[in-house]
């Protein structure tokens, strides 16, 4: 099982980032989770930039995407709603179709956001059939260090919640696939 953890902050000490790569941490070897992190480097959709005038770095994150099982989603708040880079980042997944019938959960890495929240989960709903809004998983780690993040995500209370979000989510994309071609 491959998933994508995409977070939607340009921040390079960003809380969503390092939380996301905890959790990474805690998955393997278990779980094959890779962690996006280059939001920021996405050129802003165009239409004149698809097919043949794809940027590579758009061609390799439609490819991530497409290549994963599911997809965890991780945002910041600004202005009481999505980054845009975040948005940005869906409008091209969208325009390759590549998240279209992809199962998507959320992480969070605050204890407020959730206007952002909100919205990000009526965008999921709305970009792919398997968005599921009931595997959510939250830890209030605004202001935290890397450091700190994978201590407070490694500490076994919160392992265990990991644990289960992960497992949830696994057997999610699980049944998705398993609808989509027959069989596992």
């Amino acid at each position: 099982m491959k998933v994508l953890a995409i977070s939607g902050s340009a921040r390079s000490d960003s809380t969503n980032t390092a939380m996301l790569q905890a959790i990474r941490q805690v998955a393997a070897p278990r779980f094959d989770i890779r962690v996006f992190d280059q939001i920021g480097a996405l050129p802003v959709f165009s239409p004149d930039l698809e097919g043949e005038n794809t940027p590579r770095i758009i061609r390799d994150f439609m490819k991530a995407v497409d290549e994963s099982d599911g997809l965890i989603v991780s945002s910041p708040e600004y202005v009481r709603t999505l980054p845009g880079g975040l948005k940005n980042a869906v409008d091209w997944l969208v325009s390759a179709e590549v998240i279209i019938n992809k199962p998507v959960a959320l992480a969070h890495a605050s204890h407020r956001g959730d206007d952002m929240l909100a919205t990000l989960r009526i965008v999921m709903a709305t970009v792919t059939s398997n968005f599921n809004s009931e595997i959510f998983l939250r830890f209030p780690l605004m202001k935290k260090s890397p450091e700190a993040i994978r201590e407070i995500v490694w500490a076994p209370v919160n392992r265990s919640r990991v644990d289960a979000f992960l497992e949830e989510f696994f057997e999610f994309c699980r049944s998705v696939r398993a609808g989509a071609s027959g069989s596992w």
